[in-house]
């Protein structure tokens, strides 16, 4: 009794509301109304109208269909953005310098966090020339190999959440028509190539790594600029590397990393 007194001493009760929610919310797919979370939890729909609306501003939660809430991306971004995603990069940058000597060509990594697509890793060319994107460097889902992968090798739930967390952030490069056929491509050939929308000469050659469950925990990508050196690989040797490194990558991480916190 001493302790549960001691428990109760420190209770927030605020706070306690908006886990409840969230530990909610996460529970069910095709989210709740207002009344209906409030009914589950035992409450009246008043005590948490200022507690969603500060969830739904902060990112953690978000509305549709006019008064339904749902679980947003937010947390499961916070998750994987620390110790998991550092371990990633630790795991990946030999694999990642072994795929740049042998392809000749520079290469990153990428994940998906909180509306973005974000560079957690980058490797140089060993060469005198390459392309390279500085690490913590933000780039779109949609016009991007690396965000094409994220999106490819994710479930439909996740795949929306993804794709909305994105149009918040930069609703001025809008969802492409044509993107669920593009997605189903790359998901039928296990990679993807596409000319730079940014970088006039480069053509991304990106593959996915993978958790245990199929979904992707990274992007890796290729900047693959032509070299006059007849003797450096080709492009579609380079398409090869990339793909095995990023299988190599995958197997590391389900070899090691303890899938909970993945």
């Amino acid at each position: 009794m001493a302790l549960d007194d001691e428990n109760d001493r420190y209770r927030a009760p605020a706070l306690d509301k908006g886990l409840d929610i969230l530990e909610l919310l996460s529970r069910i797919d095709g989210g709740l109304t207002q009344a209906e979370i409030a009914k589950q939890l035992g409450k009246s729909p008043n005590e948490f109208y200022r507690m969603l609306d500060r969830l739904v501003r902060r990112g953690y939660v978000q509305r549709q269909e006019g008064d339904r809430f749902y679980l947003t991306l937010k947390l499961f971004g916070l998750a994987h953005f620390h110790a998991p995603v550092r371990r990633l990069v630790s795991f990946a940058t030999p694999l990642m310098r072994e795929f740049s000597n042998r392809a000749e060509q520079a290469c990153h990594l990428a994940v998906f966090d909180r509306g973005s697509v974000v560079v957690i890793a980058q490797q140089d060319s060993p060469t005198y020339w390459g392309i390279s994107i500085r690490v913590g460097a933000q780039i779109n889902l949609f016009n991007t190999g690396s965000g094409h992968i994220l999106l490819a090798f994710r479930d439909e739930k996740q795949r929306r959440m993804m794709i909305t967390e994105q149009q918040r952030r930069d609703d001025d490069i809008p969802e492409p028509e044509d993107l669920n056929e593009k997605l189903q491509i790359i998901r039928e050939k296990g990679f993807e190539t596409m000319d730079s929308l940014q970088t006039t000469g480069v053509r991304n050659i990106s593959a996915p790594v993978l958790a245990m469950d199929g979904n992707a925990l990274a992007a890796m990508t290729c900047p693959y600029i032509q070299p006059v050196n007849g003797n450096a690989p080709s492009y579609e040797k380079v398409i090869e590397y990339v793909c095995d490194a990023a299988r190599q990558i995958s197997e590391t991480v389900a070899g090691t990393v303890d899938e909970a916190e993945l």
